[in-house]
């Protein structure tokens, strides 16, 4: 057997195989096409850090590499929920979805969720869906 090395693991831990006890019986198919898309997104991962180890210049290490891209995965995440309840409270008409809704949905508080987007994220939305905010008629928008 080769010799595992961090690659090897950080794959693993990436994109773990699918366990059969994780299906419904009589899902055979559904786990054999399941069990075949994980590999395909195994070996693809497996290839990019194999070139990155071999390609780049210096002290490149994987690890700190696949946190850095985590991390990078999060604030997108983030800028993303944002977008979406700038959306939710600014371009909804008649009504905006309500702060506590948004506080669910989004795991915030109320006020954490009112203060949670900026004017530039409502102007970045209104420019991507080609409309401009609903007019708020009180300061709270409510």
């Amino acid at each position: 057997m080769a010799k595992r090395d961090m690659i090897d693991d950080l794959v693993d831990i990436r994109h773990p195989l699918p366990r059969a006890d994780e299906m419904p019986e009589g899902d055979e198919d559904i786990y054999s096409d399941w069990c075949s898309e994980v590999t395909r997104d195994r070996d693809a991962y497996e290839r990019e850090l194999r070139m990155h180890e071999e390609h780049e210049e210096g002290d490149w290490d994987p690890l700190l590499a696949e946190i850095h891209a985590a991390h990078q995965e999060m604030r997108a995440a983030e800028k993303r929920m944002r977008t979406l309840v700038a959306y939710g409270r600014e371009f909804i008409k008649p009504h905006p979805y309500q702060l506590k809704q948004l506080a669910e949905a989004t795991g915030m508080s109320i006020s954490g969720t009112r203060s949670s987007y900026t004017v530039a994220e409502v102007a970045e939305v209104a420019r991507r869906i080609g409309r401009q905010p609903r007019f708020r008629t009180d300061e709270t928008g409510e």
